[in-house]
């Protein structure tokens, strides 16, 4: 039996169609979920670079590797768009986020967001947080300690201090981090309904308890200037004066908030599970911690170089996004074949960082693949994507690198950690990519 395709390209066109997988979309989904390098591999091999599924509602094309990526996130031919795509799977929970913006539009809204991740005002942010992280890593609990959940917690005090400026209660802050995980979780629901009880219903009740939070202060905001990102939003201009309304720094806010403290606080769950895992690695890191002071200033965090062979390294086996949908605005192609408007397109970045035409023994976890002498990840500008590409590569990149850093620093200097030999963390990538088990590690103060 014929492969059944997705869309013919018109009479006379040089371009193919896209083959659809036969396979029921909620077993392809599940499957996806279960693990997605392994389904990436299996239909990789069926059916090339593309091909097209349906799942949560929708019929999409998974668009495998880097050159395909290069394609869609340069849009070069301005064909696809972030926020339609975006949208159907987040938009009722992170409406009108600056990732959800496209062209003119999100060029200006991007503009004005910049004043706020300037040199200047990173070093500032890092001034703050430094002496807060600090004294949270030392507070540590040690013995058998779930790892994922103390760097949850830490990650959200830092942004709640550093892009809020506020000191919340325990319950409130526990309030506004419930939300942010319901809002999440959300966006992949099975039922995309206000069911009661479930992920979608949920998300859409998360979403008012965070309006109503930061709506509650944006007005202090707005009278006093403050070192924190909300403060900073709420006077950012663009060079020709334009300013944020409240709306737009409520959506930002959420949107950005939820970023900051999600994906550090996955990618420091996975370099330490690989630093325990490989604990020479743990050993190298630590004893260029020990050579830095005790007390970091913003310019040591470059210095850091075996730090970031493993943060560049984690990103890359597990990346926090694991994937970027795009939308076809119009008829458009990839890889020469035919894709029609208002066909929903994937990047799996999740699956391409472990792609062997870039990667040498791809499942292995090897920092110094990222050594300036093999450099991998030079490999295609696509190769390595944990940030995203093109315009809206991520914007908050060299903030979330700083904050990662500076906690690393400090758990390297103040602790040791292990798992059992033969650990292997059981991930679940039914949303973004979080341990099952919040990563258990066996915590020990040096």
């Amino acid at each position: 039996m014929a492969t059944p395709l997705l869309a013919q390209p018109a009479d006379g066109s040089e371009l193919f169609p896209v083959p659809v997988s036969e396979r029921n979309g909620v077993l392809e989904v599940l499957s996806m979920r279960r693990d997605p390098f392994a389904f990436a591999t299996k239909r990789r091999a069926q059916y090339g670079d593309l091909f097209a599924m349906n799942a949560l509602g929708v019929q999409l094309v998974n668009a495998f590797g880097a050159e395909a990526a290069a394609e869609i996130l340069m849009n070069k031919d301005k064909a696809f768009a972030n926020a339609p795509a975006w949208s159907y799977f987040i938009g009722p929970f992170f409406n009108r986020g600056v990732m959800l913006l496209d062209f003119d539009e999100h060029r200006h809204h991007r503009h004005i967001m910049q004043a706020a991740f300037t040199p200047k005002k990173l070093a500032g942010y890092f001034g703050e947080m430094e002496p807060l992280i600090r004294d949270r890593v030392a507070a540590l609990p040690t013995g058998r300690v779930k790892l994922f959940s103390e760097f949850k917690q830490l990650t959200l005090d830092v942004a709640l201090e550093i892009f809020l400026g506020l000191e919340l209660p325990q319950d409130e802050a526990d309030r506004l981090n419930k939300a942010f995980i319901e809002t999440v979780r959300a966006g992949v629901a099975f039922v995309r309904k206000p069911v009661p009880g479930g992920r979608w219903w949920k998300g859409l009740r998360s979403r008012k308890v965070l309006e109503e939070f930061f709506y509650a202060n944006i007005a202090a905001k707005r009278a006093a200037e403050t070192p924190d990102l909300f403060s900073v939003l709420c006077h950012a201009q663009s060079d020709d004066g334009h300013r944020f309304t409240d709306e737009d720094v409520v959506n930002h806010m959420i949107f950005v908030l939820m970023a900051a403290h999600d994906t550090s606080t996955m990618t420091m769950t996975q370099m330490a599970y690989r630093m325990a895992e490989h604990p020479q690695w743990q050993d190298r890191a630590r004893a260029q911690a020990l050579e830095r002071p005790e007390v970091l200033a913003y310019d040591d965090l470059a210095e850091m170089d075996v730090l970031d062979l493993v943060m560049r390294e984690s990103l890359r086996l597990c990346p926090p996004v694991p994937a970027q949908p795009r939308m076809a605005i119009k008829d458009t192609q990839v890889l020469g074949h035919f894709i029609p408007k208002d066909t929903m397109v994937v990047i799996p970045q999740i699956s391409n960082h472990r792609d062997p035409k870039y990667f040498t023994d791809p499942d292995t976890f090897d920092p110094e693949r990222f050594s300036p002498e093999r450099a991998e990840d030079k490999g295609h500008r696509m190769a390595w994507m944990p940030f995203g590409g093109g315009v809206h590569k991520c914007i908050g990149l060299y903030f979330g690198q700083m904050e990662i850093k500076t906690i690393m620093h400090n758990l390297l200097r103040d602790y040791e950690w292990s798992v059992p030999s033969g650990y292997q963390i059981p991930m679940d990538y039914s949303a973004l990519p979080v341990p099952k088990d919040k990563l258990p590690v066996a915590l020990v103060r040096r």
